[in-house]
């Protein structure tokens, strides 16, 4: 290890399950010398394995609604207690879309359900920003990562409305990122994961095909749940001070890759 994250401490969220990117991230840091705060909804927790994972990093964990302010502003406060001081990096992992969850397709979405889903989703992410801008709870120079995908830029149809909650979440970190840097110099970035093989990723409808054709297409493969923990180390490091407001593809250069001689060679074959 590099001690790359020595002193520092954290807000992590959205760890469910040993395939989580969030539980990856949580294992790095504490590896790197952090110590954080676990936190997710009180439904998500009773379905996880969160608390392994608190044992296993001498962890706390501080149930909190990422849709209520009051919960936020809890989350600040106690996590401040725990850890002795102001925050340096926080993780953003948190999406859920209740029309794909039912199978509605994007022309007939439920417009309840795609509200509900840019409250979980995207509009946290401002929530959160929000309220550690007003508490003063990020220290400065401090570093916000959210977790996105590519489909906020590009069509894929089996993404129905995360593709326009996604653009929401980048678009807020842009917009936050310049006011927050200006202020206190914290700066926010979204990082746009290959697909995963995560408890949410595996519940999209034709998700193992895409899998398959992504790996073909990404000169490198797939990007796993651990390197994007990697990644995300970084972020929070103070290697990258002067990096915000930036969307940044971790997919082993399938977002620069138009078509590969591999899936190619497949339809030559068909």
């Amino acid at each position: 290890m590099y001690n790359l994250l020595k002193g520092k401490r954290g807000i992590i969220t959205g760890a469910l399950d040993q395939n989580s990117i969030a539980w990856k991230v949580a294992e790095k840091a504490h590896e790197e010398g952090a110590t954080f705060v676990l936190t997710n909804a009180p439904i998500a927790m009773r379905m996880g394995e969160i608390k392994a994972l608190a044992e296993k990093t001498g962890s706390q964990i501080i149930p909190a609604d990422a849709t209520s302010v009051e919960d936020i502003e809890k989350l600040y406060v106690e996590a401040q207690e725990i850890l002795g001081g102001k925050i340096d990096f926080l993780l953003h992992s948190i999406g859920m879309s209740v029309n794909i969850r039912k199978n509605i397709p994007y022309a007939e979405s439920n417009y309840d359900y795609f509200m509900k889903g840019i409250d979980v989703s995207a509009m946290s992410l401002h929530k959160m920003l929000s309220v550690a801008k007003k508490l003063d709870a990020i220290n400065e120079g401090g570093s916000v990562v959210a977790l996105t995908y590519m489909a906020a830029q590009r069509t894929y149809p089996f993404y129905t409305d995360m593709a326009d909650i996604k653009a929401m979440l980048e678009s807020i970190a842009r917009s936050f990122g310049y006011h927050y840097g200006k202020e206190k110099k914290v700066r926010i970035n979204t990082v746009s994961q290959s697909p995963t093989k995560t408890t949410a990723g595996t519940g999209i409808k034709g998700f193992g095909d895409f899998y398959d054709f992504a790996d073909a297409i990404a000169p490198l493969g797939n990007a796993d749940a651990e390197s994007c923990a990697d990644y995300c180390i970084t972020l929070f490091s103070d290697l990258t001070r002067m990096v915000t407001m930036q969307n940044l593809f971790h997919d082993g250069g399938y977002s620069s890759t138009g078509v590969s001689s591999e899936v190619m060679e497949r339809l030559a074959g068909e």
